[in-house]
């Protein structure tokens, strides 16, 4: 940990952003297994709230691991320091008082807990993509099971790494049941419900 380091507010609050942006910076957090959902329904989401007038960003787990965290592998201690510098992302994105919707599978609870902790004053959402292994499977669109299954990929979640479910996530859709319209509507409802967007 480094030592002597202080953070420096600048001369413009997070308030005063929000004010000139006209809305409220969050963090919409999507986890869930690989091929669940979680990036259509980050860019479907992205396309409607920008669509509606709102500033919005997706940060997406590949897109990520290729530029900001592309010296990370797969290992636990890897995947944890890969979401404590999205956590960071994020919150520095909700700061600007942009609505940025987090797609990254994050299978670890402490690390999502983390997340929140970081964005503070209920500006964190987490949405667990919830869609069963046998249909992650099914979809595939990367071959990455297949790999994962034929042992060419290893520490793969679901597979040989454990994904450890929300307890408690602000809200849960299901993809296999639901279209991706219909999860973001679902996502959309709760934003108005606890007046992130009007």
């Amino acid at each position: 940990m480094v030592q002597n380091l202080f953070w420096t507010d600048g001369l413009v609050t997070q308030e005063e952003r929000e004010q000139h942006l006209k809305q409220k910076g969050v963090t919409i957090w999507l986890t869930g297994l690989s091929a669940s959902g979680k990036s259509t329904i980050a860019r479907t989401l992205e396309r409607k709230l920008f669509d509606l007038g709102w500033l919005t960003f997706v940060l997406d787990g590949d897109n990520i691991r290729r530029g900001l965290n592309s010296n990370l592998g797969f290992s636990p201690e890897d995947r944890s320091e890969n979401i404590r510098r999205i956590a960071e992302l994020a919150n520095l994105f909700s700061m600007a008082g942009i609505i940025n919707v987090v797609a990254f599978i994050s299978p670890y609870r402490r690390e999502r807990n983390l997340a929140r902790q970081l964005a503070g004053n209920g500006n964190f959402v987490e949405v667990y993509v919830n869609c069963p292994l046998e249909v992650c499977i099914q979809r595939d669109p990367k071959d990455l099971y297949k790999r994962a299954l034929r042992g060419e990929i290893k520490n793969f979640t679901g597979i040989d790494a454990p994904y450890e479910a929300p307890e408690q996530p602000d809200l849960v859709i299901k993809t296999d049941i639901e279209s991706a319209g219909e999860c973001v509507n679902n996502i959309l409802r709760y934003l108005r419900e606890k007046q992130f967007i009007k």
